[in-house]
Parts: structure tokens; C-alpha cells; sequence
């Protein structure tokens, strides 16, 4: 492919803590090295209807999954249309949402069907990045470490804190991510006891008081002795966080206690250098004093911009990757047999 070429894209992501779907429409340019630039961005939120569907879609039978793919892609695609006001763009590239991540089951599904995406929005749509790689025996994530290597070269750590956390990192021109622990998806449904969407800068959690026992057993998941290639999904918190949490503790006292992990967690990981830390846990100011508090690495918080919509841009990069038929998934992440190139294309 020629130099200078430049994309314009729609990068669409929604979360698994539900807080909607991100848009962004992101440009891409490959001089000697990739430039981007977000240049207009939202979050619409979930209805109640989308949230309850989303939240129980993966206890239904797979005839009521493959009829909510569809309608939730014909939602997306009108979301899309009312955001994009008729902007021209080169196609979509659309994450889905994740109701399903069992790769050690060879199974991972995100939904919101594409070709009913690319049919509302008469639009090229690229989606179901992850479904190759699983195939291909690896984890299916985290997928932005190759955003994270073409688009952040100069950070050896880039952090997300999404509902989960995942992270990065560069070494040597080398690149490893992997999926450190689980964040909003546990405290925004701590949150709900309070009737509350959020703890707002982590307030809550900062009145709250430490609960050892608690602490110690979370620290002594499995999980967090085990090497990458490994990433999380909503399976292993129902499994292993969900019964640990229920006990009837004080909700400060167990958003202070998971704020505490989480920090503790990510701190083992961050030994030098800076680390860029985007995500909605970013806002978390409580938070983020935690993790300063264990990590030996400079945490950078970057704009607005690059904090709420850095992971909806690099999924538009996955497709300009997968437009240019150019390795998307790396094995050093996933391990994956391969390096591949994962998504699917639906024209119009």
C-alpha cells in the first residue's frame, strides 16, 4: 500500500460495564509512521431496555442471541446514523458487545451484527475482530496492543481502565498485553447497592475502610500468578469475584477494599518508565492516588479525548489494518498460532 494514505473512520466500542456506546470519528495517516487525530466524539448511553438486554443476553438460548444481534446491529447502525449527520466516511469499525469470552473453550462473541450495521448506515462495516484469533488458539485479547505499538510508541506502558484493566507493554520492539484484573465492571455494580451509576472521582470509596480478610482473598486468585498470554472476561468475575463480594460488608468499605486490589495489582506491573492511562477509571481520582501509591512508573493522564475514546479509536485502526489486509492480532499477545489478521469486511 502507497505512503500517505489517509482514513477516515468511525470507531464504535461498548464496554463491559455498560456506561454505552463510544463513537469516534477517528483519521489516520501512514507517513513513515502512523498519525491519528479524533476528531469528533461522543458516548450515548444505554437505554434501561439495552441495558437489562445486555446484562442477561448470556443466559438466554441461542435463538433469542442470534435475534438480539440483529436488532442490537440495526440499533447500532441508527445510533451511527444520528451521530454521523450524513460525514463522510471510508466504512465503520465496529467492536460489538461481549456476552460471551470463553477462549479457553474456543469461544468469544460480540454482537451487533455488522451486515446490519453496513445496511442501515449504507456503509462499509468492519466487525468480530476477536473470533479469528480464538480460532487460531489464542485469547482473542487484549486487541489494542497493536494500536498501542504503531500510535504510542514513545510510552513502554499504555493502561486502560476500563471494566477491566489491561495493559501493554513494549520492550525491546517487542510487545506483551494482557488483562490485569477486573475495575468498573465491579465497582459500578458496587455502585447499585447505593442506586448510583458510579462512585464520582471515587469519593465513596475514599470514606470507605479496608477489609483485610477481603483484600488477602482477592489477592489469592489464581489468576494473578499466571503468565500471558491471559485475559478476563464476565464469565471468570461471576465465577470468582461476584461470591467473594456479596457478603453483606459495608459498599464504601468494599469500594474502598477492591480499590485497594486493583491498585495492587496494577502496581506489581508498573516498575519504570511512564505509563499512559487512559479509560473511564482515569476519573477516578481515589483510584489513581492508590496506584501511584504502589507503582514505581510516571502515570500520565492524557486529554478528554485520547482518556474516554482511545479504545473506540483503535478499533477504527483495526480496521484500517484489516482494510489493508495488514497483521492486526499479534501472537506475542494472544498466543495465538500466528500473527493474524482478524474482522470481517461487509460491504453494501
Amino acid at each position: 500500500m502507497n505512503m500517505n494514505v489517509k482514513y477516515r473512520v468511525l470507531g464504535v466500542m461498548s464496554g463491559t460495564s455498560l456506561d454505552g456506546i463510544d463513537l469516534a470519528i477517528c483519521t489516520f495517516i501512514k507517513n513513515q509512521f502512523w498519525q491519528f487525530n479524533i476528531e469528533r466524539s461522543t458516548t450515548i448511553s444505554y437505554t434501561k431496555y439495552w441495558k437489562n438486554t445486555l446484562q442477561n443476553l448470556s443466559l438466554k438460548d441461542q435463538q433469542t442471541i442470534t435475534k438480539i444481534d440483529k436488532e442490537y446491529g440495526v440499533f447500532l447502525g441508527k445510533t451511527i446514523n444520528s451521530f454521523l449527520k450524513n460525514e463522510e466516511i471510508n466504512f465503520i469499525s465496529s467492536h460489538g458487545h461481549t456476552i460471551f469470552h470463553q477462549p479457553e473453550n474456543s469461544f468469544t462473541l460480540q454482537i451487533g451484527d455488522g451486515r446490519e450495521i453496513a445496511r442501515v448506515t449504507k456503509t462499509k462495516t468492519i466487525n468480530n475482530f476477536r473470533e479469528k484469533d480464538v480460532s487460531l488458539n489464542g485469547q482473542g485479547a487484549p486487541l489494542v496492543a497493536i494500536g498501542d505499538r504503531y500510535l504510542f510508541p514513545e510510552n513502554k506502558y499504555c493502561l486502560n481502565l476500563g471494566g477491566f484493566a489491561n495493559i501493554s507493554i513494549k520492550k525491546n520492539a517487542q510487545i506483551t498485553a494482557f488483562d490485569i484484573c477486573p475495575i468498573n465492571i465491579i465497582l459500578n455494580q458496587l455502585c447499585k447497592n447505593l442506586e448510583i451509576e458510579y462512585d464520582d472521582r471515587g469519593k465513596i470509596a475514599r470514606k470507605g475502610k479496608l477489609i483485610p480478610k477481603l483484600l488477602n482473598a482477592l489477592n489469592e486468585l489464581s489468576y494473578y500468578t499466571q503468565t500471558p498470554p491471559k485475559s478476563l472476561g464476565k464469565e471468570w468475575v461471576e465465577k470468582n469475584i461476584t461470591p467473594l463480594i456479596n457478603i453483606k460488608y459495608n459498599t464504601a468499605d468494599l469500594l474502598h477494599t477492591f480499590c485497594e486490589h486493583i491498585a495492587m495489582q496494577i502496581g506489581v506491573i508498573l516498575k519504570d518508565g511512564e505509563t499512559l492511562t487512559t479509560g473511564g477509571g482515569a476519573y477516578n481520582i481515589y483510584l489513581i492516588e492508590r496506584i501511584k501509591h504502589y507503582s514505581l512508573s510516571k502515570i500520565i493522564l492524557p486529554d478528554d479525548d485520547l482518556i474516554n475514546f482511545k479504545e473506540a479509536m483503535i478499533f477504527a485502526f483495526l480496521g484500517v489494518l484489516k482494510f489493508r489486509n495488514e497483521m492486526n492480532c499479534l501472537k506475542s499477545v494472544t498466543g495465538a498460532e500466528r500473527d493474524n489478521c482478524g474482522g470481517i469486511i461487509h460491504d453494501i
